[in-house]
């Protein structure tokens, strides 16, 4: 028997649907040389696996559009037949748009719609183009075990440091960079949040500047708990973002802690209210001594307005350091990591000396290169 329905309650009822639906986002596109499969939208959760969202059975065009509810932060999906997946990021109702062939659909896909899925397609040929390279050193019994370790380890090494200056560096509160911190290979985490204190460093900066962006997600968390864990490992200096990255074009504020020649933590984020000149420097460096008598001018200056320094030294000699900046007025610290800090490349740094400024709402408004650029730019923020 049929069921009645009046127009107006036929309406109710429509509406109803459509308001428990809510917001959505959508991927469509076209798989081809697929007829007759079954083409599934799966959301990969945190902390409940694989969820399936919508599905389609492929037809001879190959066409499909497929829906799933707005995530109210970041997350990853996939498009999956049988082994063959794509890897997609949504963070609102967009429309992402992916072709492909089936037999090529996991790296040969191309992706219209979002910058962070066609960053994540270009992560997975690159993993992919690391992974041949490694089973090859695997399989040469031309060398010795010690050897092929070497090497696999060497290339490893190579493939996180572009992946970090590429991919990352600068873009620490996007989804693409928190998908890079987590590839796999043979079940086992490229980036090691468990002892690699470089690669914790690099964790922290993507929990920070995710705790700013997206401070109640559960990913956000997540990033916390794997940084917190790694620096209690490791028990290496990290260093802090806390400001959102989309506000500088540099890489926004990074608070760091470093001891002063007394030995006390001295922190960036403690001068916030004051115009702060950055400073990366050696006291071992060529012409250091003029340069020194310089910054000192522009201090005894321009300090009663508001100027702060903040001197951070990689001199590999720490009674050396200490003997010079003794005299000093300014905030003098030591990065005992020297210039393997990865703080020197999260600051982009190309060369030492480098100044930065930041004005006195902690905002990151310069990097310097000369003195005589200095001062203009310092009297402008007072």
């Amino acid at each position: 028997m049929k069921k009645y329905f009046p127009p107006l309650l036929l309406s109710l009822l429509l509406m109803s649907g459509c308001k428990q639906r809510g917001p959505q986002f959508t991927v469509e596109g076209q798989i081809t040389e697929a007829q007759d499969t079954m083409l599934y939208l799966e959301h990969l959760t945190l902390g409940d696996g694989v969820v399936r969202l919508d599905s389609i059975k492929l037809d001879e065009t190959g066409d499909f559009r497929l829906h799933g509810p707005q995530p109210s932060n970041p997350e990853f999906y996939r498009l999956r037949i049988g082994h063959q997946v794509v890897n997609l990021s949504i963070d609102s109702t967009e429309t992402v748009r992916v072709r492909a062939r089936l037999p090529q659909m996991t790296l040969g896909y191309q992706v219209e719609g979002s910058g962070n899925c066609d960053t994540i397609r270009l992560l997975c040929l690159k993993l992919d183009s690391l992974m041949q390279r490694v089973r090859r050193v695997a399989d040469n019994r031309d060398l010795t075990l010690a050897e092929r370790n070497e090497q696999i380890q060497a290339l490893v090494s190579d493939y996180k440091t572009q992946v970090k200056l590429q991919y990352i560096q600068n873009r620490y509160d996007r989804a693409s960079s928190y998908y890079a911190m987590f590839q796999m290979i043979d079940g086992q985490m490229v980036f090691n949040p468990v002892s690699d204190p470089s690669d914790v460093t690099w964790f922290t900066a993507l929990a920070n500047s995710w705790d700013i962006r997206y401070p109640d997600c559960p990913r956000t968390q997540n990033l916390s708990n794997i940084a917190l864990q790694g620096h209690r490992n490791t028990r290496r200096r990290v260093i802090q973002i806390n400001m959102d990255s989309d506000k500088v074009a540099e890489s926004g504020i990074i608070d760091m802690s470093f001891p002063d020649k007394t030995g006390r933590e001295r922190r960036l984020s403690e001068l916030k209210g004051q115009v702060v000149l950055l400073d990366f420097t050696a006291y071992s460096l060529k012409d250091s001594q003029q340069r020194t008598l310089a910054l000192r001018e522009l201090y005894n200056k321009y300090h009663t307005r508001g100027l702060e320094i903040y001197q951070v030294s990689v001199d590999a000699d720490e009674h050396y350091w200490k003997t010079l900046s003794d005299q000093l007025p300014w905030v003098c610290v030591w990065d005992s990591e020297g210039l393997d800090n990865d703080i020197l490349r999260i600051y982009n740094l190309q060369a030492i000396p480098t100044w930065f400024l930041i004005d006195r709402q902690s905002n990151l408004v310069g990097r310097m290169e000369l003195l005589g650029d200095l001062e203009q730019e310092i009297q402008k923020l007072l």
